[in-house]
């Protein structure tokens, strides 16, 4: 016999569904007068914030917005920004950030694929919209921000309304009803992976919750910390620390576009305790003017991902007074799972030693479960050695729902129970991972993802272009860049400057291959490009 533990069912006392949502309620009750959000000569505190947040929610309701539509934002980091990862959520709807770096034609597909009702668009960025139009057939109801601080302002000659006006339009009561089921979607992040197309990934309530509380922990952020916010809001939800910072009743700093003396000035008059950074930020750092800098007597706590920054940065970043974590993750993530957690032995090492161990993935943050490196070939796990590759799989309540509309990648990305990232690592013996290689059709270039397969196939649009092949080059100032390899039609001829500036003009200017090599290209028996040929010639001689 046991003991009936069956019996005793959830009820609405002893159980609620895990939503961000509730973090900002919380923060607006227990301290409302706390400074939330800093921009410019704006200032908001917690409860403005909740009230900003409750009216823009009303609003969007009256627009008609409900439960599982998409509500797109194309902005930068400014409290509208901010405030969305909470207003649109809160409305049952689903938020999709678009990168604001992205072509009109990528930005279009993306409004279709999403079915996209409602997209609240930056003035600046009015121009991307409208041609974004052009390549879409849905038209959802546009919403203007006007920040006087946009360095464009063009005209916007489609209806629209206007974000403050919709604030001041909507009801400071409104009542937000937590979800009924946890796992409901809150956040739709287009990946571009390895294919030409981006994937739509899908984030659920419970998953954005506890990626908060793992960010608490694994990053020890105390009550009240300051932090800016220079990681894009579009990048995974910007790591997920807009929900985070509401968690913690934090003060955000928003930051609209990264300079690193704005960063070293925003840092020194906000008393900023931490921010967040791909490494060719911290590169940026190190490299700005002498003037520009300054060198703070306190720590800042820094949170770096992308590939890994090199020793002599890391130490620079130490004279700033910058302690900074690398951690590890992916869109399908919701940002970082891995982090290259300090042991108190670190410190008897010297100073390059500690770079190293600092600049590796890491171990899994408290929110994740399990992860492991898998021989591809045995299926078995590889030994903490150093040495033997394999995938990194992850499992754990922060990976996503799945692919929106793609039930064939999902599947594939899910089997046998594990997320299949497609980076390859080692594990070392103290159970540091560290990747060794990337997807091998991936390029991450200053944080951002960049699909070779699509600048092939923009290559292969030039009347010139036989064949192409597009690699991950090493640059020391974005991590790695696009190369191309191309091989010409018979009797035709292209320059590499006109080739790059032909990418240009049908991609985002950030994907273009920032290298063109002529020439015929490997391939195994059977006619397949022999990419890791191509890239072992882009390896620095030993």
């Amino acid at each position: 016999m046991h003991a009936d533990y069956q019996a005793l069912g959830m009820n609405a006392a002893n159980y609620a569904g895990l939503s961000p949502i509730s973090f900002l309620h919380r923060s607006a009750d227990i301290y409302p007068g706390h400074e939330a959000v800093i921009y410019g000569e704006r200032r908001y505190s917690w409860q403005q914030t909740r009230e900003r947040c409750n009216r823009m929610a009303s609003a969007l309701t009256e627009l008609g917005v409900s439960l599982g539509d998409t509500v797109a934002v194309l902005a930068f980091n400014t409290p509208e920004m901010f405030e969305s990862h909470f207003s649109v959520p809160m409305t049952g709807s689903v938020i999709n950030t678009i990168n604001t770096r992205l072509d009109a034609e990528t930005v279009g597909y993306i409004l279709d694929h999403g079915q996209v009702c409602v997209a609240i668009i930056d003035r600046q960025l009015y121009p991307v919209y409208k041609a974004a139009l052009e390549h879409a057939k849905c038209r959802p109801q546009l919403v203007i921000i006007d920040d006087p601080a946009a360095t464009e302002q063009p005209d916007v000659d489609l209806p629209h309304l206007n974000y403050e006006s919709l604030i001041s339009s909507g009801s400071p009561e409104f009542s937000w009803q937590p979800p009924e089921d946890e796992w409901q979607a809150i956040a739709l992040n287009y990946t571009s992976g390895t294919t030409g197309r981006p994937k739509g990934v899908v984030y659920h309530h419970r998953g954005s919750y506890l990626m908060s509380m793992g960010t608490v922990i694994g990053w020890n952020l105390p009550n009240h910390p300051r932090y800016l916010y220079c990681v894009p809001m579009f990048h995974c939800n910007g790591w997920g620390h807009a929900w985070t910072m509401a968690a913690v009743t934090g003060t955000v700093v928003c930051m609209r576009a990264f300079e690193p003396g704005l960063l070293f000035r925003l840092v020194d008059e906000h008393q900023v305790s931490h921010f967040g950074g791909a490494p060719i930020i911290l590169n940026m750092l190190a490299n700005a003017p002498e003037e520009q800098q300054i060198r703070f007597d306190r720590s800042i706590k820094v949170m770096t991902a992308g590939a890994p920054p090199p020793a002599q940065v890391l130490a620079r970043m130490t004279e700033f007074g910058f302690d900074v974590m690398h951690v590890y993750g992916l869109t399908e993530t919701y940002g970082h799972i891995l982090q290259a957690a300090p042991q108190e032995a670190w410190e008897q090492e010297d100073n390059g030693r500690q770079a190293e161990l600092k600049s590796r993935q890491g171990v899994r943050f408290p929110m994740t479960e399990a992860v492991i490196v898998q021989d591809t070939d045995t299926g078995l796990q590889v030994p903490a050695d150093g040495n033997s590759i394999g995938e990194i799989l992850i499992r754990g309540n922060t990976c996503m729902k799945g692919y929106l509309n793609n039930p064939e990648a999902t599947a594939e990305a899910f089997a046998d129970g594990w997320f299949h990232s497609g980076d390859l690592a080692v594990v070392h013996p103290d159970g540091y991972i560290q990747i060794k290689d990337r997807s091998k059709d991936l390029i991450i270039s200053g944080g951002e993802n960049i699909s070779s397969v699509e600048v092939e196939n923009t290559l292969y649009k030039h009347p010139a272009v036989g064949e192409a092949a597009v690699v991950a080059m090493p640059d020391d100032t974005w991590g790695e860049v696009p190369c191309a390899f191309v091989e010409l039609k018979d009797a035709e001829s292209v320059t590499e400057a006109e080739l790059i500036d032909f990418c240009s003009t049908h991609m985002a200017r950030f994907k273009r291959p920032k290298r063109v090599i002529f020439g015929p290209l490997p391939k195994t028996a059977t006619g397949k490009i022999q990419k890791h040929a191509l890239r072992d010639q882009l390896k620095p001689a030993e």
